[in-house]
């Protein structure tokens, strides 16, 4: 009977993607924990609140390493959004204590969601501008935001991988509206400043 092989190998094969359905399912039920730990991070750092920002991300990464051992080869992809929340939060708190960024190797994280969470930050950069500029702390907000256009700088010529990394062009442009906005009001920050404190020594 031609079909004598069929029947194994089709019983082999349903097995195989059982495990990995089940697998898939696991990763995308159990790493939501670690997106909200991530998202609630950010929070708390935006807050002033940065010790509850660094335990929270501390939480995501232990979570992080545990369910990258579920996920291989195809599985990989379904850790692209959590790493991203995880590379935004921690390059966020990495700017507010004035360290360097960490690399893609330090949070060891897929080359996709490194990329992905720079520009997500990029969001959160602006945001923390305007905080920064509401309660008058100009050259704390000149800090955030020159940072903010390097890191645009950097990954702006990324948008040619968009088919690689899912995302990747749409976010650039977004971030490039956002940059240009910031400029505009760092500047009209500036001068504003400025004046007031030439009015300031002339009525002195």
């Amino acid at each position: 009977m031609t079909l004598k092989n069929v029947k194994p190998s089709l019983n082999k094969i349903a097995k195989s993607l059982e495990k990995v359905q089940d697998s898939r399912e696991f990763l995308l039920k159990n790493t939501r924990e670690i997106i909200i730990l991530c998202s609630r991070s950010i929070i708390a750092v935006h807050k002033g609140e940065l010790k509850t920002g660094k335990n929270n991300l501390k939480q995501a990464d232990v979570l992080l390493k545990k369910y990258k051992k579920k996920a291989s080869g195809q599985l990989r992809r379904y850790l692209i959004t959590p790493e991203q929340e995880f590379v935004e939060a921690a390059c966020l708190i990495a700017i507010v204590e004035k360290k360097q960024i960490p690399s893609d190797t330090k949070l060891s994280v897929m080359p996709e969601s490194y990329v992905l969470g720079l520009l997500d930050c990029i969001g959160e950069l602006k945001r923390m501008v305007f905080d920064k500029i509401r309660i008058g702390n100009v050259d704390e907000a000149t800090r955030i935001f020159e940072i903010m256009e390097n890191l645009y700088l950097h990954l702006y010529t990324f948008s040619m991988y968009d088919k690689v990394v899912k995302e990747a062009r749409r976010k650039i442009d977004v971030n490039r509206i956002l940059v240009d906005d910031v400029r505009s009001i760092i500047t009209e920050e500036r001068r504003r400043t400025e004046l007031i404190q030439t009015l300031q020594k002339l009525e002195r």
